[in-house]
């Protein structure tokens, strides 16, 4: 296999791990207008939200969204739940995504904010699944590139 060939297999699989574009795609629902919005959260009818459309908001000025939010409130004992692009906070609990922050409140309000920007639509009902799917993917493209250049 000539150099040509093998620079190209290696910028094929540089363009593969570069996220296209800077801004996250975030779910954007409310589970008190559509059902499919709650947990278990259900996307088939759903399209993903880029944050970087977002408007600016009124009263932030110069911030714009770079993660996903998801929030679930209990109030009066009813479960909700809402997903959006979020413009500010830090992900999950000091960069750990898998701690959300929990709130209570008086009558009997319990909240919890999860936020995320490890990847697109991030902000379902688990973190860490697509993770998985993302790891054995690359380690297949891996492979496949490696033997293909061993040849």
């Amino acid at each position: 296999m000539s150099n040509f060939q093998s620079t190209i297999y290696v910028g094929i699989f540089l363009c593969c791990l570069v996220q296209l574009g800077f801004a996250i795609k975030c779910w954007d629902c409310r589970s008190d207008n559509d059902p499919k919005c709650g947990n278990p959260f259900d996307n088939s009818s759903l399209v993903i939200t880029d944050c970087a459309q977002e408007p600016e908001l009124q009263h932030l000025p110069g911030v714009r969204p770079t993660m996903c939010r998801k929030i679930r409130q209990k109030m009066h004992g009813e479960w909700r739940y809402f997903r959006s692009c979020a413009y500010m906070g830090e992900p999950g609990i000091e960069g750990d995504e898998r701690y959300c922050l929990m709130r209570t409140g008086s009558y009997n309000i319990f909240m919890e904010y999860c936020t995320c920007n490890s990847k697109d639509g991030c902000n379902v009902a688990s973190l860490l699944s697509g993770n998985k799917i993302a790891i054995t993917l690359s380690t297949i493209l891996v492979g496949a590139i490696a033997w293909t250049l061993r040849l």
